[in-house]
């Protein structure tokens, strides 16, 4: 991916960017929130830091905010298996107990690869911490693929910026335990 080309033609639709993350910020990021970057992202944030609405402002952003972003896939979970009745048939049988249920899930999300905000609802997983990962959007259950990988996914949501195709070769986006599943 062209950084340069990139964070131009963000800025081309109003992103706004500061000074990427150094490694210091990025080892107190990841020590904090218990997570590893993947190498893509990481690069793209050493890069520039998008500061932007929507965007997780991994340096000045509130913590508060950012623990609510990383807390929303499992939310979003739970609040399907208690309005919309999701369970997933290979968590067993469903408690009785909404509680009981609640656990089941976290125990399952706890055990995936966590998901990292980047966008809005939009999430890369930091497992594994190499690049080429995909991007989910994630809204409850309804978790589909948003981009094969990084460079994918900010075509695919940046559109107006890119004005082109995605350059990523057709193909199936990497397998990621749990969360591809629910990609179905």
């Amino acid at each position: 991916m062209n950084l340069a080309e990139c964070k131009e033609r963000l800025m081309s639709v109003g992103v706004v960017f500061e000074r990427g993350l150094t490694a210091q910020e990025f080892e107190g990021v990841e020590r904090d929130y218990g997570f590893c970057f993947p190498e893509d992202l990481k690069e793209f944030l050493a890069y520039a830091l998008p500061v932007s609405r929507k965007w997780i402002d991994w340096r000045n952003g509130p913590k508060d905010k950012i623990l609510y972003m990383m807390q929303w896939p499992l939310d979003g979970i739970c609040f399907d298996i208690e309005h919309n009745t999701f369970w997933m048939e290979e968590w067993g049988a469903r408690p009785a107990s909404l509680a009981d249920a609640f656990e089941i899930a976290k125990e399952r999300v706890f055990k995936a690869p966590q998901l990292i905000p980047i966008y809005s609802h939009r999430f890369m997983p930091g497992k594994p911490s190499q690049a080429g990962n995909p991007v989910f959007s994630v809204y409850q259950t309804d978790i589909i693929y948003y981009g094969k990988n990084l460079e994918d996914y900010l075509h695919n949501e940046f559109r107006d910026a890119f004005g082109i195709a995605s350059p990523v070769k057709a193909g199936e986006p990497r397998e990621i335990e749990f969360w591809s599943d629910l990609a179905g």
